[in-house]
């Protein structure tokens, strides 16, 4: 009987050693920071020179302006971290001296007060100047975290969500509108994301987006083949246990670790399912989609049966699928338990749509709607890094940190710039020790389950259905009446 008592925390970090050499170097702790302000933390996980390499930018002119590439990136972000998302504030954090840093007399020479030229600044920026941008900021962080890989792998949490956007512009045509119980189209666009974290520091590596008929298995492909890493493990729920996601790991030489459902764990197998550890061979069925241009031959791996039991929860079977070879590098154990990180991308998601206040996006377009996302996961990013800056000296998980604390900590550091306070190297220092004091909580017990339900305040308007201009023409024809 394989029964584990394995409570959900962090993976152990012992290293061993691994047959491929990861494209990632994890390095020493970084020394500490030199300068007092967090755009230094910013150019450090997205180097100039580095960003000027970007394919992205190598296709396209851009004419000498005041809002460069990097102050439009660094403005974007600005926007996710300040309380005040508005373009006039990025304008007024300019004139003020916010960029000049990035810009050389950038205050002086920005005379204006009107918001056209920031605008068209963030419309002229590539998409996937962003996309490339995220991933650079990525690499960083994980080469700042001496333990950031989990025997030789980086170990990559799957997931999807989806954001709110307004019917604005061409929104409804690339993210169109659910349908309700009526089967009628509602307000609401949506906006389908799949994200990809590192497990061991947070930090948002890639993401996809697709309109919400896209099925999530099929973004998940799309950053498996764009990280195309061989030094990985992806790690995803039911959800993306199909064969599909294998298929493409198996493609760029990485390593899967997906939790199947019962009824596919026990055709997988071939007959009733029992605990242990099983080596298996995934045949695709006429019923599994397929990847293009991907081998089709069947996925070697191994079937892992286990029951999980916690104190205070009813025990659980678990049918996991791995494409690690069966051997004392990976115990059954451990891999169990670095399925137990899986929780964490629940939080990041979490944290992006209620922290970082990525829930609904009031874009006009779609491309600024994709580009608004990205910019908040890099936004999230500076946060993670902060948060691992102040882990690192302690010589902590930062995962263990309060990540609302570390954001309010962030925000108010932000808010210095504009009050043009001299911002100084112990005063930065203070700020990492505020932060690593934001520990999370250590509950001594479950906490008790809540309704989720709301209570609502009484309104004296009547909800608005159908469209807004609908309801504008209603009103000047009974205001033509009267």
């Amino acid at each position: 009987m394989y029964v584990y008592v394995i409570p959900y925390i962090h993976a152990s970090s012992k290293k061993t050693a691994h047959p491929q050499k990861p494209s990632v170097k994890a390095s020493h702790p970084p020394p500490a920071l030199t300068s007092g302000q967090l755009r230094a933390l910013f150019l450090r996980l997205l180097p100039r020179r580095e960003i000027w390499k970007l394919a992205s930018l190598q296709v396209h002119t851009f004419y000498e302006r005041l809002f460069t590439p990097i102050v439009t990136l660094w403005y974007l972000i600005f926007q996710r971290l300040h309380c005040d998302h508005t373009l006039e504030a990025v304008v007024a954090d300019a004139q003020a001296g916010g960029a000049d840093s990035l810009c050389k007399g950038l205050s002086q020479k920005l005379l204006s007060a009107a918001t056209v030229s920031f605008n068209n600044a963030r419309q002229r920026l590539p998409l996937a100047f962003l996309a490339q941008a995220l991933g650079l900021q990525a690499r960083r962080i994980l080469e700042l975290h001496p333990k950031a890989l989990w025997r030789g792998l980086v170990v990559c949490l799957l997931d999807g969500s989806t954001v709110r956007l307004r019917p604005y512009g061409d929104i409804p045509q690339k993210f169109p509108s659910h349908r309700n119980q009526a089967q009628a189209p509602a307000y609401w666009c949506l906006l389908r994301v799949v994200a990809a974290f590192c497990a061991h520091t947070g930090a948002a590596l890639d993401c996809a987006l697709g309109a919400p008929g896209l099925s999530e298995q099929v973004l998940a492909c799309q950053i498996i083949l764009r990280w195309a890493l061989s030094a990985c493990l992806y790690v995803g729920d039911r959800n993306f246990g199909v064969f599909r996601i294998a298929q493409v790991a198996r493609e760029v030489g990485a390593h899967v670790l997906l939790r199947m459902t019962e009824s596919r764990a026990r055709k997988l197998l071939g007959h009733a399912l029992r605990l242990g550890q099983y080596a298996v061979t995934w045949t695709p069925t006429r019923h599994d989609q397929l990847e293009p241009g991907c081998s089709p031959d069947p996925v070697q791996g191994q079937l892992l049966v286990v029951r999980i039991q916690r104190k205070g929860f009813r025990a659980q079977t678990l049918y996991l699928f791995t494409t690690l070879p069966q051997s004392a590098d990976y115990p059954m154990e451990e891999l169990v338990r670095l399925y137990g990180l899986r929780w964490h991308i629940e939080l990041n998601l979490r944290y992006l749509k209620s922290q970082m206040r990525l829930v609904q996006l009031e874009c006009k377009s779609a491309e600024m709607a994709r580009k608004e996302w990205l910019a908040g996961l890099m936004a999230y990013n500076l946060i993670r890094a902060a948060m691992l800056c102040a882990a690192l000296r302690k010589a902590i998980s930062p995962l263990v940190l309060s990540f609302s604390a570390s954001r309010r900590h962030v925000e108010q550091w932000l808010d210095l710039f504009g009050q043009g306070r001299a911002l100084s190297f112990k005063k930065w220092e203070k700020r990492l020790k505020l932060i690593y004091q934001s520990r999370l909580p250590k509950r001594r017990k479950a906490r008790p389950p809540e309704p989720r339900a709301q209570r609502h305040l009484r309104q004296p308007y009547p909800p608005l259905v159908g469209s807004r201009r609908i309801a504008r023409q209603q009103i000047k024809k009974y205001a033509s009446k009267s």
